[in-house]
């Protein structure tokens, strides 16, 4: 599609690709508020479920903000959409370069899948320009602290193997195959049941404004949502149904 996003399988699957390759994917304002009517829409969209963020093709995710003609400074974030709080998972779809203002892009979304030779860094650090994309925020709570610091301040670009052992990418794939793999990802969410995955989500998120104590409290408030939601009886007694195939067949259950 010419707008940059399509839907996969039944609808339920959104990519949104940012699409700029001439420039490594380096975000605009034009690109940037397409970027946050795209997820907007699939915020929308109660058929949708899932979100996958690619820059399209191989070369690149994101390069950052395009420091030749730069976003504007936009409630929702400059780089589009990245102080906006979906109610459903995004997942990055990584190749090439992620730097810059493309690694708070991709610490915006909820899972981060990455082709081996993906290179990452804060390489807005050389050039003095502030993580203002929710990066101070998000990376030290994905990677730590002290590992967040180190690759804030230094701006030191590294690999897709050290990415994902410092826990900034769930998952390596062969190169090129980012997309597909987060494709594989996203259908397996979308296909669970779908309170559990949107409450357990937002209980996650939401316990880092709350003391453990109040965060216990909010998970159990989802947790009601979820139990006594009409559909939460059909996946218990697919479970059931599920042991009792087992059963039937030798397998040890447990």
């Amino acid at each position: 599609m010419t707008d940059g996003s399509s839907m996969l399988d039944d609808g339920t699957i959104r990519v949104v690709e940012i699409g700029r390759p001439e420039r490594r994917n380096a975000i605009d304002s034009e690109t940037a508020e397409r970027l946050f009517q795209e997820f907007s829409a699939f915020e929308a969209d109660d058929h949708a479920k899932v979100a996958i963020l690619t820059g399209g093709g191989d070369g690149a995710f994101c390069a950052g903000a395009d420091l030749v003609s730069l976003p504007k400074l936009r409630p929702s974030g400059p780089l589009g959409p990245t102080r906006m709080a979906l109610s459903k998972p995004v997942i990055a779809a990584i190749e090439g370069w992620c730097v810059a203002g493309g690694v708070e892009l991709a610490a915006w979304c909820d899972i981060r899948v990455a082709g081996s030779t993906a290179r990452f860094g804060c390489l807005e650090r050389r050039w003095g320009v502030p993580l203002i994309d929710g990066g101070t925020i998000r990376l030290p709570r994905i990677v730590g602290l002290g590992r967040a610091m180190d690759l804030m301040l230094t701006g030191r670009e590294f690999d897709a193997v050290e990415a994902e052992r410092i826990g900034f990418v769930t998952r390596l794939c062969e190169p090129g195959d980012a997309l597909a793999t987060a494709v594989e990802v996203a259908t397996v969410i979308a296909s669970s049941p779908w309170p559990a995955v949107i409450h357990d989500r937002l209980s996650a998120y939401e316990s880092y404004d709350l003391t453990f104590d109040e965060a216990l409290a909010n998970e159990d408030r989802h947790g009601r949502e979820v139990i006594f939601d009409p559909g939460f009886a059909d996946g218990v007694a697919g479970f059931t149904r599920n042991q009792e195939r087992r059963r039937s067949r030798g397998d040890q259950v447990g």
